[in-house]
């Protein structure tokens, strides 16, 4: 089973200078739906090759929201 489906949790990437109500606030207005908790992961970029050259990927932040039972979000 999908966590989604499970736990009523989505993921999203959000911006690295959120913090956890901004998210919360940002969720329930865009998708009308009421949040339980939301937990925040900061994602280290990967080192990437091309060729000699050596690089690394863009870091980025993931929040999981956990929405009250009642409610879901339609993805399709």
């Amino acid at each position: 089973m999908h966590f989604a489906n499970v736990k009523s949790a989505y993921s999203f990437e959000v911006n690295k200078r959120a913090n956890k109500a901004q998210i919360k606030n940002a969720v329930e207005r865009i998708y009308n739906v009421k949040v339980q908790k939301v937990r925040t992961a900061n994602r280290k970029g990967k080192q990437r090759r091309r060729g000699r050259s050596f690089g690394v990927t863009s870091s980025w932040k993931k929040a999981v929201v956990f929405l009250e039972p009642e409610f879901h979000i339609d993805l399709f």
